[in-house]
């Protein structure tokens, strides 16, 4: 494509800033150095019509990590990087609502409940042995007990009797979210062009030569915020991992209010209203959801399909509406990465499938390594 000469100048010339990803990474990135530097140019690249990702995909959850991910992390983790990462999670949450507000995001503090199926006895056993032990190591984060066993109330079947609450925990709603931070970073002269795929670049010393599917131009520094796309500019410390995701038609009399977390936290559901959201399974089968195809396959959607009518919800009928999928990016470390690839080239990525929870949060990290 040709451009025009005004297109040249008041898009791609004399470009101080480029980032790669317009989801909550990229955008608080774009953000955060919109503060540090108010006459600077700043451009968002994207290469789908929304964020590609997960930043429009996800369920929602304003959340930090359920006991079983917190007991799982430990097997992994030393104790010091567990609490730094429910540390940043909380700092991110309270970041992202700040910047947007409550109102905006439909926030709702209904708590986070964990349940654990019948055939998992050990590891329910487990979590409530340790239920005291990490109630004591995230104390001094939220000056009270996180967990508590509390009976179940929704009428789940095939569980056991009780479920683990979490008082501070919450649901929002994504749409309205990047909503927000899309017209916020607009009101704040950040340029955004969409379908804009980054194709190669190249550091320069003193600036990056970018090339993308319409155009190539120089930036004096490049920003990553590809998160599950990120596998080849970290040689690999970061894969794609598939969320699967399907939402149900409005059912009468729907009981169920909160954030839930099943099977470690590899499933996953809420209300939406009168609906239930419900995501999950890719442990399934972690080698064909290690992609960024953005299609569903029948396994996932079969087993999500059984845990709605045999766990979530025994005694009612229900049609399911909608199906999509999301991308998000894990690696061996829960950890984010956000370092300097370069002399002008930086990254942000691999958030582990909390997203919603850090990304604010390493968006302004991106952002303060310029």
């Amino acid at each position: 494509m040709q451009l025009s000469y005004w297109e040249l100048k008041n898009w791609f010339t004399n470009v101080d800033y480029t980032i790669v990803g317009s989801g909550i990474v990229g955008l608080h990135c774009a953000l955060a150095l919109r503060d540090k530097f108010p006459k600077a140019k700043i451009l968002v690249l994207e290469k789908g019509i929304l964020p590609q990702g997960a930043s429009t995909k996800n369920a929602g959850f304003a959340c930090f990590g359920s006991i079983s991910e917190i007991i799982d992390d430990l097997k992994t983790h030393t104790e010091e990087e567990v609490i730094q990462l429910v540390q940043k999670r909380i700092q991110g949450l309270k970041l992202l609502r700040n910047r947007l507000g409550d109102n905006v995001v439909d926030f709702k503090p209904y708590g986070g409940y964990e349940l654990f199926l019948k055939n998992d006895e050990a590891f329910y056993n487990e979590c409530i042995q340790k239920l005291p032990f990490i109630n004591d190591i995230l104390k001094p984060l939220f000056k009270a007990d996180v967990f508590a066993k509390e009976i179940d109330r929704f009428n789940f079947q095939n569980i056991f009797e009780n479920l683990i609450f979490n008082p501070f925990e919450g649901q929002i709603d994504t749409g309205n979210m990047m909503q927000a931070l899309l017209k916020e970073a607009i009101s704040k002269d950040i340029l955004i062009l969409n379908q804009q795929n980054v194709t190669s670049f190249q550091d320069l010393n003193d600036k990056v030569k970018v090339v993308t599917n319409e155009i190539s131009f120089v930036t004096n520094k490049l920003l990553f915020a590809t998160n599950g796309f990120a596998s080849e500019l970290t040689n690999n410390k970061v894969q794609p991992a598939r969320a699967q995701v399907l939402i149900t038609k409005p059912i009468e009399n729907l009981d169920i209010k909160g954030t839930f977390h099943l099977d470690k936290g590899y499933y996953y559901f809420r209300n939406i209203g009168n609906r239930i959201l419900f995501g999950g399974g890719r442990n399934l089968d972690f080698d064909g959801e290690t992609t960024t195809d953005l299609s569903q396959s029948k396994i996932i959607q079969d087993k999500l399909e059984e845990l709605l009518k045999t766990v979530i919800l025994p005694h009612q009928n229900f049609e399911i509406e909608h199906r999509w999928s999301g991308v998000m990016g894990v690696g061996n470390h829960k950890k984010p990465i956000v370092e300097q690839l370069s002399n002008n080239v930086f990254c942000g990525v691999r958030l582990g499938g909390m997203g919603v929870a850090i990304g604010s949060l390493i968006g302004k990290e991106l952002a303060d390594l310029v």
